[in-house]
């Protein structure tokens, strides 16, 4: 999804923003950084972009009101865009608005890195972008050095590491009209600090092929997981081979049909009204667009693959992968044990 073989560091300001909650404020900085340590530069970037390369989701700024201009981050990002000469006063104003924004006991202070780059790779084609990134974890590091007749130990507490970048996002300088292209990181993944995306940067998914794959592989696979058991008496046997079946359905299909999917995948009729109406719900709320046609992306598919467990756990004794035909096992209880057994028919050992 995005490369950073052929991007360079244009501009790099760094600030700190504490907790307004506890009484913490931010640092601001006089002017950018100037960095001419080439191996530092290099670091820097793949500290900053390296996490990105394996995401596939793309979001967009938005606003309640549906007016992007009061979206603060979209408003400083199109000022640094129109006039470079505004990057470290923006960067500034992106660091208060932050502090602003900070508004939960449990949320980290931390350094805030805000950089300019030049060729960044996004979905085949190069683009200027921004980066917001904050480091609020630190560790401590052990430096041996050689000496002479031996080795000395140091250490470097409160450092960085740059295999973990905590939080960031890039926005690429594209698709203006519609909240341009952006791309987020949250390591921290705690639901009390998800300020970084709903608050500070008030993102909402795009809807393309890909996320529209990802939503209704997700939401079918929540409703068989933890919906269907409301109104139906359904075993773990089926709910794998209704998982099973919608895999493949995805991965031998160019295009997704809610009609058609229901009827080839569930079948049955009053499940298929129950997964639509589930569907619908979800769409209303969300404004997916799953509820028209779309083409499948591969990339989406392989992702949720990853998810879709295949598994039949038996106490802590046995697992049982199910790939194909349910219909060569069999659940069954044995009287004399008093204990549920499964029966699986096969012809050759592998």
């Amino acid at each position: 999804m995005i490369s950073f073989f052929e991007a360079s560091l244009d501009q790099i300001s760094v600030h700190s923003v504490g907790n307004k909650v506890q009484d913490e404020f931010y640092i601001l900085s006089d002017q950018t950084l100037n960095i001419d340590d080439h191996v530092l530069k290099n670091l820097l970037i793949k500290y900053f972009l390296s996490p990105f390369e394996k995401g596939n989701e793309v979001y967009r700024f938005s606003h309640s009101s549906g007016d992007l201009n009061l979206n603060e981050l979209f408003h400083y990002s199109s000022t640094i865009f129109s006039d470079e000469a505004s990057f470290h006063e923006m960067s500034q104003n992106i660091t208060k608005y932050l502090h602003d924004s900070s508004n939960h006991p449990k949320i980290k202070a931390g350094e805030l890195y805000i950089a300019s780059f030049k060729n960044l790779q996004l979905e085949g084609e190069l683009h200027d972008g921004i980066g917001i990134f904050k480091s609020e974890t630190k560790e401590s590091y052990l430096k041996v050095s050689l000496q002479p007749g031996g080795f000395t130990l140091n250490y470097e507490e409160e450092a960085i590491n740059l295999n973990k970048l905590d939080k960031g996002c890039l926005i690429f300088n594209t698709e203006k009209e519609d909240g341009y292209k952006v791309m987020l990181i949250d390591q921290t993944n705690r639901t009390d600090t998800a300020y970084w995306k709903d608050d500070f940067l008030k993102l909402k998914i795009r809807n393309d092929n890909f996320n529209k794959t990802n939503t209704t592989l997700g939401i079918y696979k929540n409703f068989i997981t933890n919906e269907i058991d409301n109104e139906f008496d359904i075993s773990k046997v089926d709910k794998i081979d209704l998982l099973n079946r919608s895999i493949k359905y995805f991965k031998e299909k160019d295009s997704f049909d809610l009609n058609e999917f229901s009827e080839e995948v569930i079948e049955n009729p009053k499940a298929i009204e129950s997964f639509k109406k589930f569907s619908r719900e979800f769409n209303e709320e969300f404004d997916s667009g799953i509820d028209q046609p779309f083409t499948i992306s591969g990339a989406a598919v392989k992702k949720q693959s990853r998810v879709f467990k295949s598994v039949l756990k038996l106490d802590k004794n046995f697992h049982i992968y199910i790939h194909g035909n349910k219909e060569l096992i069999e659940k069954g209880f044995d009287d004399s044990k008093s204990m549920n057994f499964y029966k699986v028919y096969f012809k050759e050992e592998q």
